[in-house]
């Protein structure tokens, strides 16, 4: 175990909650039925891959890292906002497409910066990706 393992693993956790926290948001204005099971589908992914995560910390005697508290108050007014104005499939789409981005962005440029993670934190890195980009990809549908 060295440090870039922990520092991945700990950036996996965070994403991964906001992931699952973004979903749960969204999911309620949902009318479209086969977009609800697309997101539903990809929320228990994100919990089964977040206790994948909290399992390796808790291996490493490590608690993670909780999403930050501006990044978390930042999403949740923007859902809001967006969901207020344009309460439509279309708007949760392009809210999850976003954080899809983003998450997407976020975990390259981390296995970049921690080159040294173990092989397994590193797959599992890849495997979270794979889950934004499938999202990523479902959602084009509707936006």
């Amino acid at each position: 175990m060295n440090d870039d393992t922990i520092k991945l693993l700990r950036e996996c956790n965070s994403g991964v909650k906001m992931g699952v926290s973004s979903l749960e948001e969204v999911i309620g204005h949902v009318k479209d039925a086969d977009l609800k099971s697309i997101l539903e589908k990809s929320k228990s992914e994100h919990e089964k891959l977040g206790n994948e995560t909290h399992r390796y910390l808790t291996e490493y005697k490590d608690d993670g890292k909780e999403p930050g508290s501006i990044a978390k108050i930042m999403s949740s007014i923007k859902t809001n906002v967006k969901l207020t104005v344009d309460n439509s499939d279309e708007a949760v789409a392009e809210l999850i497409a976003d954080g899809c981005s983003m998450g997407i962005k976020s975990l390259y440029k981390y296995l970049h910066q921690y080159p040294a993670a173990e092989a397994k934190v590193i797959e599992l890195t890849k495997r979270i990706i794979k889950e934004e980009s499938d999202l990523l990809h479902n959602m084009y549908e509707y936006l």
